[in-house]
Protein backbone atom coordinates (compact mmCIF):
# COMPACT_ATOMS: atom_id res chain seq x y z
CA UNK A 1 0.00 0.00 0.00
CA UNK A 2 1.51 3.17 -0.92
CA UNK A 3 1.29 6.06 1.32
CA UNK A 4 -0.03 9.71 -0.55
CA UNK A 5 2.21 12.91 -0.23
CA UNK A 6 1.42 14.88 3.00
CA UNK A 7 -2.11 17.21 2.25
CA UNK A 8 -1.77 21.05 2.34
CA UNK A 9 -2.07 22.44 6.07
CA UNK A 10 -6.25 22.41 7.02
CA UNK A 11 -7.76 25.91 6.23
CA UNK A 12 -8.09 28.51 8.88
CA UNK A 13 -11.68 28.12 9.80
CA UNK A 14 -11.19 24.53 10.44
CA UNK A 15 -7.84 25.36 12.87
CA UNK A 16 -9.34 28.14 14.33
CA UNK A 17 -12.26 25.72 15.41
CA UNK A 18 -10.57 23.10 16.22
CA UNK A 19 -8.15 24.92 19.04
CA UNK A 20 -11.35 26.44 20.34
CA UNK A 21 -12.18 24.32 23.52
CA UNK A 22 -8.23 24.98 24.36
CA UNK A 23 -8.09 28.46 24.00
CA UNK A 24 -7.76 31.62 26.75
CA UNK A 25 -11.22 33.66 27.57
CA UNK A 26 -9.42 36.36 25.72
CA UNK A 27 -8.29 34.24 22.18
CA UNK A 28 -11.82 32.78 22.34
CA UNK A 29 -12.77 36.30 21.92
CA UNK A 30 -10.68 37.03 18.69
CA UNK A 31 -11.29 33.34 17.56
CA UNK A 32 -14.77 34.34 17.58
CA UNK A 33 -14.42 37.34 15.32
CA UNK A 34 -12.36 36.05 12.90
CA UNK A 35 -15.06 33.35 12.41
CA UNK A 36 -17.80 36.10 12.66
CA UNK A 37 -16.07 38.12 10.25
CA UNK A 38 -12.81 36.88 8.28
CA UNK A 39 -12.56 39.40 5.36
CA UNK A 40 -13.65 42.13 7.77
CA UNK A 41 -10.49 40.81 9.94
CA UNK A 42 -8.41 40.50 6.82
CA UNK A 43 -8.61 44.15 5.89
CA UNK A 44 -8.49 45.15 10.09
CA UNK A 45 -4.96 46.28 11.87
CA UNK A 46 -3.74 44.14 14.62
CA UNK A 47 -5.15 47.07 17.16
CA UNK A 48 -8.49 47.41 15.70
CA UNK A 49 -8.81 43.39 15.98
CA UNK A 50 -7.35 43.63 19.58
CA UNK A 51 -10.11 46.82 20.17
CA UNK A 52 -12.91 45.04 19.03
CA UNK A 53 -12.01 42.11 21.04
CA UNK A 54 -11.01 43.67 24.26
CA UNK A 55 -8.34 42.36 24.02
CA UNK A 56 -4.60 43.23 23.82
CA UNK A 57 -2.00 42.85 21.08
CA UNK A 58 0.39 40.31 22.66
CA UNK A 59 -3.26 37.97 22.92
CA UNK A 60 -4.00 38.31 19.46
CA UNK A 61 -0.53 37.47 18.22
CA UNK A 62 -0.19 34.65 21.00
CA UNK A 63 -3.96 33.75 19.01
CA UNK A 64 -1.70 33.56 15.62
CA UNK A 65 0.97 31.38 17.33
CA UNK A 66 -1.36 29.06 18.53
CA UNK A 67 -2.75 28.36 14.97
CA UNK A 68 0.68 28.08 13.44
CA UNK A 69 1.45 31.12 11.97
CA UNK A 70 4.03 33.48 12.63
CA UNK A 71 2.11 36.19 13.08
CA UNK A 72 -0.35 38.70 12.59
CA UNK A 73 0.58 39.44 8.87
CA UNK A 74 -0.03 35.78 8.19
CA UNK A 75 -2.99 35.77 9.52
CA UNK A 76 -4.65 38.56 7.40
CA UNK A 77 -3.10 36.87 4.37
CA UNK A 78 -4.10 33.87 4.71
CA UNK A 79 -7.81 35.07 5.39
CA UNK A 80 -7.85 37.30 2.74
CA UNK A 81 -6.88 34.28 0.63
CA UNK A 82 -9.40 31.80 2.06
CA UNK A 83 -12.49 34.59 2.07
CA UNK A 84 -11.55 35.89 -1.67
CA UNK A 85 -12.85 32.14 -2.85
CA UNK A 86 -15.96 32.72 -1.51
CA UNK A 87 -18.32 35.49 -2.01
CA UNK A 88 -20.08 34.13 1.66
CA UNK A 89 -18.02 34.69 5.23
CA UNK A 90 -17.51 31.10 7.03
CA UNK A 91 -20.49 31.45 9.08
CA UNK A 92 -23.36 32.54 6.65
CA UNK A 93 -21.70 29.83 4.23
CA UNK A 94 -21.91 26.63 6.64
CA UNK A 95 -25.64 27.09 7.27
CA UNK A 96 -25.56 25.02 10.91
CA UNK A 97 -28.35 26.50 12.34
CA UNK A 98 -31.76 24.89 12.57
CA UNK A 99 -34.74 27.61 13.18
CA UNK A 100 -38.37 26.43 14.62
CA UNK A 101 -39.81 27.92 11.95
CA UNK A 102 -37.57 26.31 9.02
CA UNK A 103 -38.87 23.69 6.77
CA UNK A 104 -38.01 20.04 6.79
CA UNK A 105 -36.59 21.29 3.40
CA UNK A 106 -34.64 23.95 4.85
CA UNK A 107 -33.29 20.99 7.43
CA UNK A 108 -32.65 18.75 4.86
CA UNK A 109 -30.34 21.57 2.91
CA UNK A 110 -28.83 22.42 6.34
CA UNK A 111 -27.86 19.03 7.25
CA UNK A 112 -26.38 18.46 3.37
CA UNK A 113 -24.44 21.60 3.75
CA UNK A 114 -22.85 20.99 6.99
CA UNK A 115 -22.20 16.98 6.29
CA UNK A 116 -20.86 17.29 2.76
CA UNK A 117 -18.50 20.85 4.46
CA UNK A 118 -17.42 18.42 7.67
CA UNK A 119 -16.64 15.83 4.77
CA UNK A 120 -14.62 18.26 2.58
CA UNK A 121 -12.41 19.55 5.77
CA UNK A 122 -11.85 16.52 7.36
CA UNK A 123 -10.41 15.01 4.39
CA UNK A 124 -8.37 18.42 3.43
CA UNK A 125 -7.10 18.22 6.72
CA UNK A 126 -6.55 14.67 7.28
CA UNK A 127 -2.50 13.79 7.78
CA UNK A 128 -2.17 10.77 5.43
CA UNK A 129 0.99 10.03 7.24
CA UNK A 130 -0.28 9.12 10.54
CA UNK A 131 -3.23 7.48 8.83
CA UNK A 132 -0.69 4.94 7.16
CA UNK A 133 1.05 4.98 10.27
CA UNK A 134 -2.43 3.64 12.22
CA UNK A 135 -3.37 1.01 8.81
CA UNK A 136 0.23 -0.58 9.55
CA UNK A 137 -0.06 -0.76 13.21
CA UNK A 138 -3.48 -1.88 12.74
CA UNK A 139 -2.70 -4.71 9.99
CA UNK A 140 0.28 -6.21 12.46
CA UNK A 141 -1.48 -5.96 15.58
CA UNK A 142 -2.23 -9.08 17.38
CA UNK A 143 -5.10 -7.69 19.08
CA UNK A 144 -7.21 -4.25 18.69
CA UNK A 145 -9.08 -2.37 21.22
CA UNK A 146 -11.91 0.22 20.61
CA UNK A 147 -12.82 2.97 23.18
CA UNK A 148 -15.65 4.86 22.76
CA UNK A 149 -19.53 6.06 24.16
CA UNK A 150 -22.40 7.27 22.89
CA UNK A 151 -22.98 8.15 19.61
CA UNK A 152 -19.11 7.35 18.87
CA UNK A 153 -19.75 3.97 20.25
CA UNK A 154 -21.88 3.13 17.08
CA UNK A 155 -18.83 4.29 14.73
CA UNK A 156 -16.65 2.89 17.07
CA UNK A 157 -18.88 -0.89 16.40
CA UNK A 158 -19.38 -0.19 12.42
CA UNK A 159 -15.37 -0.39 11.88
CA UNK A 160 -15.42 -3.70 14.38
CA UNK A 161 -17.65 -5.55 12.11
CA UNK A 162 -15.85 -4.25 9.23
CA UNK A 163 -12.38 -5.65 10.31
CA UNK A 164 -13.98 -8.58 11.65
CA UNK A 165 -15.81 -9.14 7.78
CA UNK A 166 -12.02 -9.47 6.28
CA UNK A 167 -10.32 -11.66 9.44
CA UNK A 168 -9.32 -8.85 11.77
CA UNK A 169 -10.95 -9.45 15.10
CA UNK A 170 -11.31 -6.28 17.28
CA UNK A 171 -13.42 -5.45 20.45
CA UNK A 172 -15.45 -2.73 21.03
CA UNK A 173 -15.89 -1.04 24.48
CA UNK A 174 -18.82 1.28 25.67
CA UNK A 175 -18.60 0.19 29.27
CA UNK A 176 -15.58 2.10 31.00
CA UNK A 177 -15.48 -0.99 33.33
CA UNK A 178 -14.78 -3.65 30.52
CA UNK A 179 -12.93 -1.42 28.58
CA UNK A 180 -10.50 -0.31 31.52
CA UNK A 181 -9.98 -3.95 32.53
CA UNK A 182 -9.50 -4.89 28.20
CA UNK A 183 -6.91 -1.83 28.61
CA UNK A 184 -4.92 -3.19 31.37
CA UNK A 185 -4.64 -6.75 29.23
CA UNK A 186 -2.89 -5.11 25.96
CA UNK A 187 1.16 -4.98 25.69
CA UNK A 188 3.35 -4.30 22.89
CA UNK A 189 2.08 -5.22 19.40
CA UNK A 190 -1.77 -4.40 20.55
CA UNK A 191 -3.52 -1.11 19.14
CA UNK A 192 -6.02 0.94 21.07
CA UNK A 193 -8.14 3.25 19.43
CA UNK A 194 -9.75 5.72 20.98
CA UNK A 195 -12.61 8.03 19.36
CA UNK A 196 -14.52 11.02 21.00
CA UNK A 197 -15.71 13.96 19.23
CA UNK A 198 -14.57 16.37 21.65
CA UNK A 199 -11.48 14.31 22.80
CA UNK A 200 -12.58 14.80 26.70
CA UNK A 201 -14.70 12.07 27.50
CA UNK A 202 -12.93 10.32 30.30
CA UNK A 203 -14.16 7.09 29.67
CA UNK A 204 -12.92 7.04 26.42
CA UNK A 205 -9.37 9.01 27.24
CA UNK A 206 -8.96 6.77 30.84
CA UNK A 207 -8.59 2.89 28.90
CA UNK A 208 -6.25 4.40 26.51
CA UNK A 209 -4.37 6.14 28.86
CA UNK A 210 -4.08 2.93 30.96
CA UNK A 211 -3.06 0.80 26.97
CA UNK A 212 -0.55 3.12 26.52
CA UNK A 213 1.02 2.57 29.83
CA UNK A 214 0.83 -1.15 28.82
CA UNK A 215 2.60 -0.53 25.99
CA UNK A 216 0.23 -0.48 23.18
CA UNK A 217 0.06 2.02 20.01
CA UNK A 218 -2.21 4.25 20.66
CA UNK A 219 -4.91 5.57 17.88
CA UNK A 220 -7.29 9.02 18.42
CA UNK A 221 -10.03 9.85 16.54
CA UNK A 222 -11.41 13.20 17.56
CA UNK A 223 -12.03 16.82 15.82
CA UNK A 224 -9.79 18.72 18.83
CA UNK A 225 -6.25 18.65 18.46
CA UNK A 226 -5.20 19.78 21.82
CA UNK A 227 -7.50 17.12 23.48
CA UNK A 228 -6.83 15.24 26.45
CA UNK A 229 -7.62 11.85 24.04
CA UNK A 230 -5.28 13.66 21.22
CA UNK A 231 -2.80 14.36 24.16
CA UNK A 232 -2.67 10.33 25.28
CA UNK A 233 -2.37 8.78 21.58
CA UNK A 234 0.91 8.02 19.84
CA UNK A 235 -1.35 8.52 16.60
CA UNK A 236 -4.10 11.68 16.23
CA UNK A 237 -6.50 11.60 13.27
CA UNK A 238 -8.57 14.81 13.05
CA UNK A 239 -11.93 15.26 11.79
CA UNK A 240 -13.31 18.85 11.13
CA UNK A 241 -16.97 18.69 12.00
CA UNK A 242 -18.89 21.48 13.13
CA UNK A 243 -22.00 21.24 15.64
CA UNK A 244 -25.73 21.97 14.27
CA UNK A 245 -28.78 22.98 16.68
CA UNK A 246 -29.80 19.89 18.38
CA UNK A 247 -27.14 17.66 16.84
CA UNK A 248 -24.20 18.83 19.15
CA UNK A 249 -20.70 16.65 19.93
CA UNK A 250 -20.51 13.13 18.13
CA UNK A 251 -23.81 13.59 16.42
CA UNK A 252 -22.52 16.27 14.56
CA UNK A 253 -18.93 14.31 13.78
CA UNK A 254 -20.13 10.92 13.13
CA UNK A 255 -19.87 11.26 9.31
CA UNK A 256 -16.68 12.55 9.54
CA UNK A 257 -15.65 10.05 11.90
CA UNK A 258 -17.12 7.59 9.69
CA UNK A 259 -14.97 8.17 6.43
CA UNK A 260 -11.86 8.44 8.47
CA UNK A 261 -12.54 4.70 9.82
CA UNK A 262 -13.93 4.00 6.47
CA UNK A 263 -10.27 4.92 5.24
CA UNK A 264 -8.31 3.13 7.85
CA UNK A 265 -10.52 -0.05 7.18
CA UNK A 266 -9.94 -0.13 3.07
CA UNK A 267 -6.02 0.16 3.94
CA UNK A 268 -6.21 -2.58 5.79
CA UNK A 269 -7.75 -4.22 3.28
CA UNK A 270 -5.98 -3.70 0.83
CA UNK A 271 -2.22 -4.21 2.87
CA UNK A 272 -3.22 -8.18 2.57
CA UNK A 273 -5.35 -7.59 -0.03
CA UNK A 274 -5.55 -11.68 -1.33
CA UNK A 275 -6.84 -12.35 2.55
CA UNK A 276 -9.22 -9.60 2.72
CA UNK A 277 -10.81 -10.60 -0.28
CA UNK A 278 -10.53 -14.53 0.46
CA UNK A 279 -12.24 -13.27 3.79
CA UNK A 280 -15.08 -11.00 2.64
CA UNK A 281 -16.17 -13.60 0.00
CA UNK A 282 -16.37 -16.30 2.49
CA UNK A 283 -18.61 -14.43 4.66
CA UNK A 284 -20.91 -12.78 1.95
CA UNK A 285 -20.93 -16.51 0.91
CA UNK A 286 -22.20 -17.70 4.24
CA UNK A 287 -25.38 -15.17 4.89
CA UNK A 288 -25.95 -15.37 0.71
CA UNK A 289 -28.66 -17.36 1.72
CA UNK A 290 -30.13 -15.11 3.68
CA UNK A 291 -30.96 -12.53 1.16
CA UNK A 292 -34.10 -12.60 -1.48
CA UNK A 293 -32.66 -13.69 -5.04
Amino acid sequence: MSIAAVPSPPSLEVRIRGLLPALSPAQSRIAAEVLRDPSGVASSTIGQLAGRCGTSLPSVTRFCLALGLSGYAELRLGLAAETGRSSLSWERGTGAEVGPDDSLDDVLRTLLRADTQALEDTVAALDVSALGRAVLAISDARRVDLYAVSGSAAVAEELRLRLHRIGRGANSWSDVHNALTSAALLGPGDVAVGISHSGETIEVVEPLTRAATQGATTVALTNYPRSPLAQAADIVLLTAARDITFRSGALAGRHAQMIVLDALYLGVAQRDYPLSSQAFDITADAVATHRRT
